[in-house]
């Protein structure tokens, strides 16, 4: 057998070589202009990445459950994540949700989220009849309790000492945040001092346990809340680094704190970069640790993801599936301990049965029928994800320092510099939404219009959780990106009846095509009935065949050169008959257009949620 290795009868191409034929490609175009991608982080992509980019990596030759752990903690080639559903509970109805958990545990759950609802307010929970059945030592156990965290805690103990597991054996945690909390909700569960003493009760509580987390780190929330990857990344180190050090600060030994900590994560649709931010994480997270104590295997963060809440819709839902199917796969190359998926039809209704197993089946296909439970961290060695990696990391680290300087995480939320910085993120993603800039499929482009919802929506949540409680800090603002189209949508369909929008094609064919596609969108987006046309000899003509639809809306779509020729005859033949729209935004022309009669214009970068909004107020919606 030949040991000739592939393709070795081409000679070496360097780095160099590729950058002199890409100048010559260019003809003195702008290279970063061209052809670097910069991200909403602000990290710079390459075209292309080759071996010499990974130079300086110092963590590339770490095989995985060793320090820094950007390769993860398994030790075998198991590639498996652990599926965890969550399960809301009532106060009252414990034995409906250990139904429910049973029943997820034996159609291929591995762990249950308890989210106890009213955690603003210390409840009685009836542990043993939510675990009737459930061994946490085979299948852990999460609860997401508030201020209830430490009657839970000691309920739960006492449970599993009537188990095989015994308290020793108990897997799960509490999840107890209160640093989350208060970003959500603007204060420490309903208090105004951060609850040291209660932190310190649970450590104590379950200091014969060892694989029982005590403490979350809830970074999901600024995702839904518009931040992006990179103050994600930062603030969950930052908060994390918080627990650390008034934890120390109190008595308690660094690896025991880390030991007990749980991050969570939202993965969002950006697929490469949400791969990059978890492996970043588990890498800046070990170096974290390592600056409190030397014991390594203290340093490796446990890490759980949930699929994101500001990118799923109302319409066209089933689009849903598809999102977090991808993200379902970022978080597993990335290498995360447990993972939720949201049920596609979470962001209107309360999921059935149905969509749930749908959203357990979308991962437990991924481990068992792509094989994607089979490997520990496939994307290593991927010059573009570990570029990613080191980029997102650095910039991570940076904006963690910065937080770090201005006293750390708490005294950066109160001063309201981390709810800044991400609301001035948010808002720049609630624009490229709003003009289409970013696209929300079947919701700002290429709506489904014979789809209604009004009939469909109902209770979306368990309960509100989140108090009267005087805030002590503003609170992030977390949406969804969709939201504005969805009012526009559900204000058509509940006024009862649908506009209708004409399509007055005419002139050059490829721009009155290209125009025609772009109003057809752009209307859609409010549920407007639109009427397509092939073309028309004259603008009379198609007014005519608009009268004859008895249209509400006409749009002129033709080239802008056209448009001053085109623009009088369709206001002389269209008044009186509907709203008169051109399609496009000529600026060397718009005056003369306007002075022509034309007063409505839709284009491209247009704030499309506030023209729609107009366009249904002058139809009286």
């Amino acid at each position: 057998m030949s040991d000739k290795r592939l393709f070795s009868e081409f000679p070496p191409v360097s780095a160099e070589q590729w950058e002199e034929q890409i100048a010559i490609d260019l003809k003195g175009a702008d290279y970063d202009k061209k052809l670097v991608w910069r991200t909403a982080e602000g990290i710079a992509v390459r075209p292309y990445y080759r071996s010499e980019h990974l130079a300086g990596l110092e963590y590339l030759d770490a095989v995985p459950a060793s320090f820094p752990y950007v390769r993860g903690k398994q030790q075998d080639t198991s590639g498996r994540w652990r599926v965890r559903q969550d399960i809301g509970v009532k106060e009252g109805q414990e034995s409906v949700s250990n139904i429910k958990a049973l029943d997820a545990l034996a159609k291929g759950a591995d762990e249950i989220g308890f989210s106890i609802c009213g955690r603003e307010k210390i409840r009685e929970v009836n542990v043993p009849a939510l675990l009737a059945g459930i061994c946490s030592g085979a299948h852990p156990v999460h609860f997401y309790a508030g201020i209830s965290a430490l009657p839970v805690l000691e309920s739960f103990l006492k449970d599993a000492e009537t188990k095989k597991s015994g308290r020793n054996g108990v897997k799960g945690a509490v999840f107890f945040d209160p640093l989350g909390r208060l970003a959500y909700s603007g204060s420490f569960y309903g208090k105004s001092e951060f609850p040291l003493d209660m932190i310190l009760q649970l450590f104590e509580t379950a200091k014969d346990t060892k694989d029982f987390k005590l403490i979350g780190v809830e970074a999901a929330h600024f995702q839904n809340a518009g931040a992006t990857l990179v103050q994600e990344l930062a603030y969950a180190l930052s908060m994390g680094a918080e627990y650390l050090t008034r934890l120390t600060d109190a008595g308690l030994k660094a690896e025991e704190v880390a030991g007990r900590i749980q991050f969570k994560f939202a993965i969002g649709s950006n697929y490469f970069m949400e791969i990059a931010k978890i492996r970043a994480m588990r890498l800046l997270w070990a170096n974290i640790v390592k600056a409190y104590t030397p014991k390594e295997e203290a340093a490796c963060a446990t890490i759980h993801a949930e699929t994101a809440d500001w990118n799923i819709t109302v319409y066209d839902p089933y689009v849903n599936l598809l999102r977090s199917t991808s993200e379902t796969m970022s978080a597993a190359i990335a290498g995360v301990d447990s993972m939720t998926v949201q049920p596609f039809d979470s962001a209107f209704r309360r999921p059935d049965a149905l969509s749930e197993r749908i959203a357990r089946n979308q991962q437990i296909i991924l481990q068992e029928e792509a094989g994607f439970g089979k490997i520990v961290d496939p994307a290593a060695g991927s010059y573009y994800v570990e570029n990613l990696t080191a980029s997102m990391a650095d910039h991570a680290w940076k904006l963690f320092l910065e937080t770090d300087d201005k006293g750390g995480y708490l005294e950066a939320m109160k001063a309201g510099l981390i709810q800044a910085q991400v609301e001035e993120s948010a808002a720049k993603r609630r624009a490229a939404v709003a003009s289409r800039k970013e696209i929300l499929l079947g919701t700002n482009q290429y709506a489904n219009l014979k789809e209604e919802m009004k009939d469909r929506l109902g209770d979306a949540g368990c309960c509100s959780d989140a108090g009267n409680a005087v805030k002590i800090v503003p609170p992030l603002k977390l949406f969804r990106l969709g939201e504005p189209f969805e009012a526009l949508r559900l204000r058509t369909e509940n006024s009862g009846r649908r506009p209708k929008v004409f399509l007055l094609t005419v002139g050059h064919p490829v721009m009155r095509k290209a125009r025609a596609g772009f109003a057809l969108n752009f209307f859609s987006a409010a549920g407007f009935e639109v009427i397509d046309n092939n073309g028309f000899a004259t603008v009379e003509e198609g007014v005519s065949a608009a009268e004859t639809a008895k249209a509400d809306i006409i749009v002129l779509c033709s080239s802008d050169e056209e448009y001053p020729a085109l623009a009088p005859q369709a206001v002389a033949a269209a008044k009186g008959k509907g709203i008169l729209v051109l399609a496009g935004f000529p600026k060397p022309i718009v005056e003369e257009l306007k002075a022509a009669g034309i007063e409505h214009f839709i284009y491209a970068g247009q704030n499309v949620p506030e023209a729609l909004a107009k366009y249904q107020q002058l139809l009286g919606l």
